[in-house]
């Protein structure tokens, strides 16, 4: 095990190996994938691809299970990333804003960030009449908050969930290639 600091907490890292960086990234690719189809595409036995899961998901590499649900298809047809600037940055407000937040079901993701704003939420909702109202009925309500900028997107380029396990960064070349 590892200790390495995440933010505001230390993060214990379990160690890992090549077995379990492949267990990981076909989880991430099917959540639903059955123990036998597992083991048979990394190359174990059943019983000890059933015990490294269960490691991975003891020592918290494995947060959970969920089923991806379209965006559009379930009428949340407008995605925005709204950047919110506090006034003050005592304990109590901040604590007070994210404790907001987190409670507002349309917030997907709430980043505390560097730079010119303090967080970045991801919100997800039906159209322009419900930004209006996220943002001045709710957001704009909340005490402590100096500036609010919105941005709508236009198209997801790119979504992922699954996290580059084993991936190596790409080099200078790489770049050059992609680039033609």
């Amino acid at each position: 095990m590892k200790n390495v600091s995440s933010g505001s907490r230390n993060v214990v890292q379990p160690a890992r190996d090549e077995i379990d960086d492949a267990i990981l990234r076909e989880l991430q690719a099917d959540g639903r994938l059955a123990n036998a189809d597992l083991a048979r595409r990394i190359g174990l036995s059943q019983a000890a691809t059933h015990a490294r899961v269960r490691r991975l998901e003891r020592d918290g590499v494995i947060v959970g299970y969920v089923a991806l649900v379209d965006r559009e298809l379930a009428g949340f047809d407008l995605l925005c990333f709204v950047n919110v600037a506090l006034r003050a940055h005592r304990h109590e407000d901040i604590e007070r804003f994210r404790a907001a937040v987190i409670a507002m079901p349309e917030v997907l993701e709430v980043h505390h960030v560097t730079g010119e704003h303090d967080y970045v939420l991801r919100v997800a909702l039906h159209n322009r009449r419900d930004l209006e109202r996220f943002l001045v009925d709710r957001l704009s309500l909340l005490a402590g908050i100096a500036r609010i900028q919105t941005s709508l997107v236009l198209r997801e380029v790119k979504r992922t969930t699954a996290i580059p396990i084993g991936a190596q960064p790409p080099t200078p070349a790489d770049a050059e290639g992609a680039a033609r």
